[in-house]
């Protein structure tokens, strides 16, 4: 459906959708290069080259995997072959023959590394995605991948992920991570729409209510994303590591942007297939987003999203990440087609405007990951220009229905026009 009923909304003009689609072009043409020798995909730098050492990244492989798998029921030629790469990686080389399941990188360089259920939740959608797209052995890859998903990381008396293991399986880490369980209700959306099993939904509804809806409303919708092992909220967690990549001290505004999206998602899947949805998925969505625009956004005297803030809003680290960006346009976006109110059309163009003039390197391709205060690139918390994933999802995600979810919205030519 195109939004006429907001004829002067970007997402109602051609133009608009044409510049999505050349964007994520760009994106897939740059990121075709991280195709690593040894397997997999790999990091790429600033200008797009691969590191002489270069070694695979399962997590990358993964998410390119992912991607290029959807770009080619686009129609993109070399997409298939890439996916392909990718999807034979995962079953080869980057596999942990030993104890089953995945490393960040080549078992024999990572022996002592613990096993992460977030790895894990990319691994499987790999999978998924790449199905959907007929690749060969993807079956292969997500049958193997859903079951150590369930074996070991999905936790039945919680209804939530656990967080890692010792790499024989024999340690399951006491944390309990919000933004594991973030990406798993993703994939939990995908996989409803992949298996038409119902049990997907009713898994990735207890993961939102426990780790949301339990926690977000009683702290005036800070996102609270680090737990005890028992869900108490530990909010001093990685009190000395403010610029961990996956688990920094505070409130990730960015993460309530993304997990406002989800939401959305999983209250249009519920409705479409006829089963009750909770009133508060859409008071939680955008309770989660204006705390995170009110004390992410502009906050530090200059434009773009702080990385964290702590439990009383004030910044910590200050470094723009692309994909706090990416993920809050999206869920402008999103709260523009569920609600039609004129606040997220705002959002939505202020935050391409910024990715537009800041994040988009026109000389060499792709978004520069990280900004500082002033807007100019530094590496605090990423180096070099490694993922595909955020910003080419971007432009897909403006363009799609609500649900299904990318993948069985992408096969079934739902793009909005």
């Amino acid at each position: 459906m195109l939004f006429t009923q907001f004829s002067h909304s970007w997402l109602s003009k051609e133009y608009h959708h044409h510049w999505l689609e050349d964007q994520g072009r760009q994106l897939l043409a740059f990121y075709k290069r991280a195709r690593c020798e040894r397997g997999g995909f790999t990091a790429l730098d600033n200008k797009g080259y691969q590191a002489k050492d270069s070694q695979p990244d399962t997590m990358q492989t993964a998410r390119m995997t992912h991607c290029f798998a959807l770009a080619s029921l686009q129609g993109e030629p070399g997409a298939a072959e890439l996916a392909q790469w990718g999807v034979d990686s995962l079953l080869g080389v980057l596999k942990d023959t030993q104890h089953g399941g995945w490393l960040s990188t080549l078992p024999e360089k990572v022996a002592d590394e613990r096993k992460a259920s977030y790895l894990h939740v990319f691994v499987t959608l790999a999978g998924c995605s790449a199905s959907l797209a007929g690749i060969p052995r993807a079956d292969e890859l997500y049958q193997q991948a859903v079951e150590t998903l369930e074996t070991y990381f999905w936790m039945a008396d919680e209804e939530a992920l656990c967080e890692s293991y010792t790499r024989d399986w024999q340690d399951c880490e006491a944390y309990r991570g919000g933004n594991s369980n973030m990406h798993c209700t993703e994939l939990f959306l995908q996989l409803a729409d992949f298996t038409e099993n119902p049990i997907w939904r009713a898994r990735a509804l207890a993961i939102v209510d426990k780790v949301i809806h339990q926690h977000a409303p009683a702290n005036n919708y800070f996102l609270v994303e680090h737990f005890h092992e028992d869900w108490q909220e530990w909010h001093d967690y990685n009190k000395d590591k403010p610029t961990d990549s996956f688990h920094p001290y505070g409130v990730t505004p960015g993460h309530a942007s993304e997990w406002a999206r989800l939401l959305l998602h999983l209250e249009a899947a519920l409705q479409a297939a006829g089963e009750p949805v909770p009133e508060w998925l859409l008071i939680d969505a955008k309770g989660l987003f204006h705390a995170g625009m009110a004390h992410g956004w502009h906050v530090d005297g200059t434009p773009g999203i702080v990385y964290t803030h702590d439990w009383e809003g004030k910044p910590v680290a200050h470094s723009r990440v692309h994909w706090t960006l990416a993920e809050s346009c999206g869920t402008a976006a999103s709260l523009l087609k569920r609600t039609g109110e004129q606040v997220y059309e705002e959002w939505y163009r202020r935050l391409w405007d910024y990715i537009s003039c800041y994040l988009i390197d026109p000389q060499n391709g792709s978004w520069w990951q990280e900004l500082d205060q002033q807007q100019h690139p530094s590496t605090e918390i990423w180096s070099g220009k490694p993922d595909l994933y955020h910003a080419w999802q971007l432009t897909q995600i403006s363009r799609l229905p609500l649900t299904p979810m990318i993948g069985l919205s992408i096969k079934n030519g739902h793009h909005q026009r």
